[in-house]
């Protein structure tokens, strides 16, 4: 199953909702492509949904990196939203889950940038 993305606004914020595997080849450049898409439309509060991704190998750890990296320098915001169990533990243990402001609740996300 590749990797799918699709937009959509909320309250300002800009929500990517992602679905199926971030791994090394099309994941990571669908990713890719996607946010550099929304820069260069100016659009940088940037909320990730993860809930649908069921599998992430490094490439794609190494691209939310990259994203949230690339944002930041920008002046943005990159948040996650709903990480499933395995995306949550991968983070935990590359010690990275610390360096993302990660939510489960998408209002309450979207909130958060304020």
């Amino acid at each position: 199953m590749s990797m799918k993305t699709s937009t959509r606004q909320v309250n300002g914020i800009t929500i990517v909702d992602c679905s199926g595997r971030i791994t090394l080849g099309e994941g990571s450049v669908v990713l890719k492509d996607a946010i550099r898409d929304l820069l260069s439309k100016g659009q940088k509060r940037i909320l990730l949904n993860l809930g649908d991704v069921n599998y992430i190998d490094s490439s794609g750890i190494g691209e939310l990196v990259s994203a949230y990296t690339t944002i930041t320098n920008q002046g943005g915001h990159l948040k996650l939203l709903s990480l499933t169990h395995r995306v949550k533990d991968l983070l935990q243990i590359t010690k990275l889950y610390t360096v993302f402001d990660v939510h489960e609740d998408e209002a309450h996300a979207v909130r958060s940038f304020a």
